[in-house]
């Protein structure tokens, strides 16, 4: 008995003994060989990292309006498992096709039921629903207005699931309100003019790649650098009391500030939109500049895009930029350069005579478009658009290395260096004599618009080719200080001031002679409008004949003659003009004409008729406008005043935040300054605008970030603030300067007539009422 005791207690020992080593030898491998490995697992499972999105900076135009900004979106994601489990399978199908639809196609709405239903009941490989799908690609990064939509829905369907447990006795709990539908928060690009300058901007695509255009090509100043948040948790995702933290924060992308100007912009595209309507071309360009330093101001193709839905388009050519991408033959409009040739080698006398309708050159004889005109004068050609005329000056007289070589000074044959992405340089090499012949009128050789533009541009900026660009400034998206500037740059000198001058000239006489020139579409009454039209056949693709019925038609023009603020060139490719050639100008020039119109109106540039009744003030009487950024309101009046400006404060904050006129302006002392101190929003007063011109007015609307609308031509008459859609709205009525004079004759003798009858109160028109409606007084 006590050896079978004694031989089970070593049995027992040794099974103990031999597990101690067991337990030992695993203890050993685990803290000692393993437990790098081990604790490197452990630090996976305990640390929690969250990246922290770096905002992209925003696309602004020249007066600080957002062309494009980063804006919350949201991503619709269901949970298959609860709808199932509550039955709603089909009131959610149902409910987010019509929430995310596009259109009120039944059509579609049946599609989108459809292949929601298949995500929500769909099994993976195990046989089980799975426990979340997102709605790609309709309910995909949606936007707010889209996001209201499915939270109604989920609201509705919470109130369903409630009204019936309690018509049936039970009561209502938190799962309830879980009715498997969420809103995951994201951030997505949102262009606020929708297809507003879409082929400049480009577009993000919704998982954050650029798509083209600036977006593209500056995306390294635009993107930022994302942060991150690392911390330690317990295994249901606490943090820990004693976790270290690793923060390292978000650096924000650069602000890109663009030389375009958001209205020019829309009166652009709202001009070629109508041509393109009308005519149904292929494709129709439209480039606004400032010609004296050739800041793009407007630049649009159509058929455009909209960047908010880039998805949508269902043609890939859409998304080029013609303006500067697509190269074409010119025509008549290529005549400038051979013009400019000819009168800076002092060969053009517009009185001499010439026998037009055909001229001989080596291997071909070339036409007018009308045979019967007879011996006329060289500036009757230039209005009638002669090609005879040019082939005699720029073939016969310059030479062929004379204009070869002004073809190339005004930069044809290579690109501008314009800085958004795709541009071509167009093609000319010119061999044989009828080659040259044929360029001297704009045939056989290829160009593109933005080439175009610039060679205009010289001739009315004094003989200057300058370098076009559309980014302004970059921007420190804090302080909206500019980290980068980039000024206008001289590429060379093409021709004399003076022939620039004549030139000018001879392109008015195309517009302003009613009875020949081929531009007298263009003219605008009281101003000085100078251009010329083009027309050039295409070569049929796959052919080397020119069609006998597709043509390219143009029209590029600047005003006012005397002092340039506006060019814009409006190119249409085959436009459906019942197959007469004639027609092309009806189809260029109208848009060409209302673009002009509206920009010289919104710039305040005045009429003649209206320059009789502005005093102009002299250039010795101008003073520089000082800075008052960063100073009190106070110092601010007292620095403006020792200058001889008056200042109007707008907010009620301590320092000087932003100003107009900005400092360094020439102006007259009479011109009030306007400093904002507090950041935009409703509570910051509006001046009165009255007697201003559209421009100022739009500027200080810029300053105070409100949205401004103006009727009628002229001078600011009155305004109205109202609110729409969240924002402020101010609507201006203008008029021209002398009625804005005999209505304000009017008004005092209105006004006096009431006071001296004793009518006079704070709401017909008092001294008192008009300071509570003014700040400046």
């Amino acid at each position: 008995m006590s050896k079978r005791i004694k031989l089970r207690t070593l049995l027992f020992g040794g099974l103990f003994t031999l597990f101690f080593v067991i337990l030992a030898g695993r203890l050993y491998y685990v803290q000692v060989v393993e437990a790098s490995k081990l604790l490197g697992m452990a630090q996976k499972m305990w640390d929690t990292d969250r990246v922290l999105p770096a905002r992209r900076g925003a696309i602004l135009d020249r007066n600080g309006a957002a062309l494009a900004i980063d804006a919350d979106a949201y991503t619709v994601a269901v949970l298959p498992q609860i709808v199932i489990s509550k039955g709603l399978e089909s009131e959610v199908s149902q409910g987010l096709a019509e929430a995310l639809k596009t259109s009120d196609d039944p059509g579609e709405v049946e599609r989108l039921r459809q292949k929601i239903h298949d995500r929500i009941t769909s099994r993976n490989d195990s046989g089980k629903y799975y426990s979340e799908v997102e709605i790609h690609n309709e309910g995909w990064k949606i936007d707010s207005d889209t996001a209201g939509k499915v939270k109604e829905l989920i609201a509705r369907l919470q109130q369903e699931l409630k009204n019936q447990k309690e018509a049936a006795g039970q009561k209502t709990d938190k799962e309830d309100e879980n009715v498997g539908i969420y809103l995951r928060p994201e951030q997505s690009r949102f262009y606020p003019g929708n297809q507003l300058a879409s082929h400049l901007l480009g577009y993000m695509s919704k998982d954050g790649k650029p798509g083209m255009g600036l977006e593209a090509a500056y995306n390294d100043v635009l993107k930022g650098t994302d942060g991150s948040l690392s911390y330690e948790t317990d295994r249901v995702g606490v943090e820990l009391p004693d976790s270290k933290v690793t923060y390292k924060p978000a650096v924000d992308g650069k602000d890109l500030q663009l030389t375009i100007d958001k209205n020019i912009q829309f009166y652009l595209e709202n001009a070629l939109r109508k041509a393109y309507e009308k005519y149904h071309p292929n494709t129709i360009i439209g480039v606004a500049v400032d010609p004296k330093t050739m800041e793009i101001l407007g630049m649009a193709n159509l058929p455009d895009f909209n960047p908010n839905k880039y998805w949508q388009v269902q043609n890939q050519k859409n998304f080029i930029n013609t303006a500067i991408a697509s190269q074409y033959e010119p025509g008549s409009t290529f005549k400038l350069v051979t013009l400019a040739g000819a009168v800076q080698e002092n060969l053009f006398h517009p009185n001499d005579t010439y026998m037009s309708g055909h001229i001989a050159v080596p291997g071909r004889v070339l036409h007018d478009w009308d045979t019967k005109w007879g011996r006329m004068t060289y500036l009757d050609g230039l209005k009638r658009s002669s090609n005879v005329a040019f082939v005699k000056l720029g073939y016969e007289m310059l030479g062929k290395e004379r204009l070869m070589d002004y073809i190339s000074r005004f930069g044809f044959g290579s690109k501008t260096g314009i800085d958004i992405p795709g541009e071509v340089p167009g093609v000319v090499n010119m061999k044989y004599d009828a080659e040259f012949a044929t360029a001297t009128y704009g045939q056989g050789l290829t160009v593109t618009a933005i080439q175009q533009v610039a060679a205009y541009a010289a001739i009315a900026n004094g003989g200057k080719l300058m370098w076009p660009h559309v980014v302004k400034r970059i921007l420190d998206p804090q302080t909206h200080q500019p980290l980068q500037t980039f000024e206008p740059k001289v590429v060379r000198q093409v021709v004399s001031p003076e022939t620039a001058r004549k030139v000018s000239g001879y392109l008015e006489q195309v517009v302003s002679d009613q009875k020949i020139g081929t531009g007298r579409l263009a003219y605008i009454d009281g101003y000085r409008v100078a251009g010329k039209t083009g027309t050039a056949n295409i070569v049929v693709p796959g052919e080397s004949t020119y069609s006998k019925d597709q043509w390219v038609v143009s029209f590029i023009g600047y005003a006012p003659v005397e002092d340039p603020k506006i060019l814009v060139a409006i190119i249409a490719d085959r436009p459906d003009m019942g197959g007469d050639w004639h027609e092309g100008s009806q189809v260029t020039i109208p848009p060409f004409r209302e673009t002009v119109i509206q920009t010289l109106r919104y710039m305040g540039v005045p009429s003649s008729s209206e320059q009789s009744h502005v005093v102009q003030p002299e250039a010795a009487q101008q003073t520089t406008v000082p800075d008052l950024a960063g100073m009190t309101p106070g110092d601010a009046g007292k620095q403006a005043e020792k200058a001889g400006f008056t200042v109007v404060t707008l907010g009620s904050g301590s320092s000087v935040l932003k100003q107009y006129p900005a400092a360094g302006t020439l102006t007259a002392p009479s011109q009030r300054i306007y400093i904002v101190t507090q950041e935009p929003g409703d509570d910051v007063p509006v001046p009165s605008l009255k007697g201003k011109s559209l421009r100022d007015a739009m500027e200080i609307c810029s300053l105070l970030q409100i949205s401004c609308h103006a009727s009628g031509e002229g001078y600011v008459a009155d305004q109205t603030l109202s609110a729409g859609s969240g924002a402020r709205v101010l609507e201006l009525r203008l008029l021209p300067a002398d009625q804005l004079a005999a209505a304000d004759k009017t008004a005092k003798a209105d006004d006096s007539r009431d006071q001296a009858r004793g009518k006079a109160s704070p709401g017909t028109g008092s001294t008192q009422a008009k300071k509570q409606q003014d700040p400046s007084g």
